[in-house]
């Protein structure tokens, strides 16, 4: 079963921020996509998939988020993700502004990354 649902968490890991890229070059691009109801409904169905996934492997590893600092890292780099990734697709009231936070979204993506693989605060003194 665990490696199933780490299949699951990678896989989602994977389609989350390839959805949220190909998102952003459709608001660089002002695409009509981004107004599509299944672009708006199929992200929040992929991360909530995605963080169902993560708690789920916190239970059965027996890890508290908030006990372990590569764990709180990862979580509050989530919620920064979260914030600044929304400022990115719809929030930033420029273009300017949301390409911005657009890439530092994709920066704060891949420090949780690289948390989760070193489980290290700091991966990139790791």
């Amino acid at each position: 079963m665990f490696i199933a649902l780490k299949t699951i968490h990678v896989a989602s890991v994977i389609l989350s921020i390839t959805g949220y890229v190909i998102r952003g070059v459709w608001m660089m691009r002002e695409s009509p996509w981004l107004g599509k109801k299944w672009v708006r409904i199929v992200p929040h169905v992929i991360d909530t998939t995605l963080l169902g996934s993560a708690i789920l492997l916190a239970i059965i590893i027996q890890q508290n988020p908030f006990a372990q600092g590569w764990l709180t890292a990862k979580v509050l780099a989530l919620i920064a993700y979260i914030v600044v990734g929304a400022i990115g697709l719809k929030y930033g009231r420029t273009k300017k502004i949301r390409i911005a936070a657009w890439l530092g979204a994709i920066a704060i993506f891949f420090y949780i990354v690289l948390v989760a693989l070193t489980r290290q605060v700091l991966p990139f003194l790791a």
